[in-house]
């Protein structure tokens, strides 16, 4: 037998080998349709309640909110300000499309004006439109892979850009999601120009109302990048039995 065609042939089988255990280690691409519709109903049930904290920094201050959050699915929502107590009693009702915010210090129920949609929520990072368009992946948006991972370890990158008739104020969205359990860890949100506006990073998985969910979700602008809001849910169950008028202009009050 030839030595050299010995040694030729024992690398590339070697190669072969090397190759092989690669693409045994990279994981398959899920279904865009499976992986996006879990992603949207990862925290979604029939109805939920929740309490949470939420910090708040900017360049000029900053402040912590105790939250207790009611919602019945993605069309209502009622949340309440627990703490501080200057501002306990602060709450805010979603129907639909529509907000009221009620201000117990004067007594007043507002209802949020279409020109205020883009306005800071109680100082935060989110909008009153986030309140209100809570966007699907899997019904608004056409969505590709942009990157794959190598191993278990790495990630995969979802470009998703709004359908022409769909309720979203962004350009694009790049959604991050862990290979070792297809759980979104970075959404990435972009404006019509392609410039990064915002990014949304979630941490510290763990068990949260029964499944293994992000417990802490922070927004950081890109203007701003020294400012935030994290959000970490305290307390988290889903479907809860809520009184019938949970969701009314009489509760925002009480």
């Amino acid at each position: 037998m030839n030595t050299n065609l010995g040694r030729t042939g024992a690398a590339l089988a070697g190669a072969f080998l090397l190759l092989a255990a690669g693409a045994a280690a990279q994981p398959p691409d899920p279904p865009l349709e499976v992986l996006m519709r879990a992603t949207d109903d990862a925290m979604r049930g029939e109805s939920s309640e929740s309490r949470i904290t939420m910090r708040i920094k900017t360049e000029r201050w900053q402040r912590e909110l105790r939250l207790h959050v009611v919602s019945e699915g993605s069309e209502k929502a009622l949340v309440r300000i627990e703490a501080p107590a200057k501002e306990r009693g602060t709450a805010t009702l979603k129907v639909e499309q529509n907000i009221w915010n009620y201000l117990p210090n004067v007594d007043r129920t507002i209802k949020v004006p279409a020109s205020m949609m883009q306005a800071a929520w109680m100082g935060s990072h989110f909008t009153n439109d986030d309140l209100v368009h809570e966007s699907r992946y899997s019904e608004d948006f056409e969505c590709a892979y942009r990157e794959r991972p190598a191993d278990q370890s790495g990630h995969w990158v979802v470009r998703c850009v709004p359908l022409p008739d769909a309720p979203v104020v962004w350009g694009a969205i790049d959604a991050r999601f862990r290979a070792r359990d297809m759980l979104l860890d970075q959404a990435e949100y972009y404006d019509e120009r392609e410039r990064l506006v915002r990014t949304i990073r979630y941490e510290d998985f763990g068990p949260l109302g029964g499944r293994t969910l992000p417990r802490r979700m922070r927004v950081i602008p890109t203007d701003e990048a020294s400012e935030f809001t994290e959000i970490v849910y305290e307390e988290h169950a889903f479907d809860v039995d809520l009184p019938p008028a949970t969701f009314s202009l009489q509760s925002l009050r009480e």
